[in-house]
């Protein structure tokens, strides 16, 4: 059998740390059911960052819908920083305690991925990046590992049930192993040629049994204007200094006439590598570091009881406002009952500020549709071109 749980499992509320089920068990026997508010934040971003992409509320919805419960948060592929309002629930703190720990499992792992995919979106800049972090996870998780890969900022996915999540086509070169069972790399490049769909770019894998140059070129040589792109899984025993490998390489293949010829870059890549590479690769296959990547450590705190704003110690009680100006993009935490709801503070830029935080579920029913993959990473790159990433300390 798979140690996994079922859907059914999770949305019933079995994936939960015993101390909910505990203190769900006393709650009803003294009969205390308060409303409250809960809010979902950040108090500080794995290694150096500087801000995280918000995503998972799509699979939230589904665990959370029809639960007798209002909730509010931010677009789905925002981009924030510490100490912001991401999420607020509204309602009997009995209906949704136990989904608590499957609640933060869901946002925690899903905004790091999406968050890593964005920093190696970043430093590729145009350059194409794919996702080939599935087999580094559990299988059951990989279409949500490649769903967040793709919202954050790569341009393919591997697998086809992931691709199909997405509405997108799978994204794949060859394995080592078809090389090894064919003999050498031409044989491969030749097979794949013949059989593999045209529609298919023709990216042939090199390094297998000899020099990256010298497969290089024996692959240009045999299939010349079909070949899109050679791609380079260089072992680390075997590696040395990888740029001066691709320097090397791209030489003898414009010194050719091989110049169509682009490079594509695999293992071991993360934002730092890619940023070292960029000016002699033209796309990257990202593994580990995005299946892998650091989770964002949220928390849900409760801030209000019955309408009596209260919190735990280090943390800010009451409902607050996440406030954004549509100009110059500044940020601000406020507050919501000393919010006028008719005028929105004014930002020293002159522009209103907006709400970030809107009504998705109401009563347990939605208030709107989820925004397809395709629109949540069209909204993540426009906000990129306001963040930065910087190496860690």
């Amino acid at each position: 059998m798979l140690h996994i749980a079922t859907e059914q499992e999770i949305k019933q509320g079995v994936i939960t740390d015993v101390y909910f089920l505990r203190t769900e068990k006393i709650l009803n026997n003294k009969n205390l059911h308060q409303r409250v508010i809960a809010e979902i934040s950040l108090k500080s971003l794995p290694h150096n960052y500087e801000w995280g992409v918000f995503s998972g509320l799509e699979e939230v919805l589904h665990l959370l819908d029809k639960l007798p419960i209002t909730l509010y948060a931010i677009p789905e592929g925002t981009l924030f920083t510490i100490d912001q309002p991401l999420l607020y629930i509204e309602g009997r703190y009995t209906d949704f305690l136990k989904f608590e720990t499957s609640l933060l499992g869901l946002l925690c792992q899903a905004s790091g991925i999406a968050t890593k995919a964005s920093r190696c979106r970043k430093a590729a800049n145009d350059r194409s990046i794919i996702s080939f972090g599935a087999r580094r996870m559990h299988p059951a998780i990989a279409p949500m590992i490649e769903r967040n890969a793709f919202i954050g900022g790569c341009d393919g996915v591997a697998v086809p049930k992931s691709a199909d999540l997405i509405h997108e086509k799978p994204v794949g070169t060859m394995p080592h192993s078809l090389i090894l069972l064919m003999g050498d790399v031409v044989k491969a490049a030749l097979a794949f040629d013949e059989i593999i769909e045209p529609e298919v770019k023709r990216v042939i894998l090199i390094d297998t049994f000899c020099d990256e140059k010298k497969e290089a070129l024996q692959v240009a040589q045999t299939l010349g204007e079909k070949l899109f792109a050679l791609r380079f899984d260089t072992p680390k025993s075997r590696r040395g200094n990888m740029r001066q490998i691709l320097e090397e390489v791209r030489w003898e293949l414009d010194l050719r006439g091989y110049q169509q010829v682009k490079l594509f870059v695999s293992g071991g890549i993360d934002e730092f590598q890619i940023l070292e590479l960029n000016s002699v690769v033209n796309a990257y296959g990202i593994g580990t570091s995005l299946s892998n990547a650091p989770v964002l450590d949220y928390s849900l705190d409760i801030v209000e009881i019955e309408g009596t704003p209260i919190s735990k110690r280090g943390k800010k009680s009451g409902k607050k406002q996440l406030l954004q100006c549509p100009c110059c993009y500044k940020r601000l935490v406020l507050p919501e009952k000393t919010l006028n709801q008719d005028s929105k503070p004014v930002c020293s830029c002159g522009a209103a500020f907006q709400s970030l935080l809107y009504k998705i579920l109401d009563n347990g029913k939605m208030c709107t549709t989820s925004p397809s993959p395709q629109k949540i990473r069209n909204y993540v790159f426009n906000q990129l071109k306001r963040f930065s990433i910087s190496k860690p300390s």
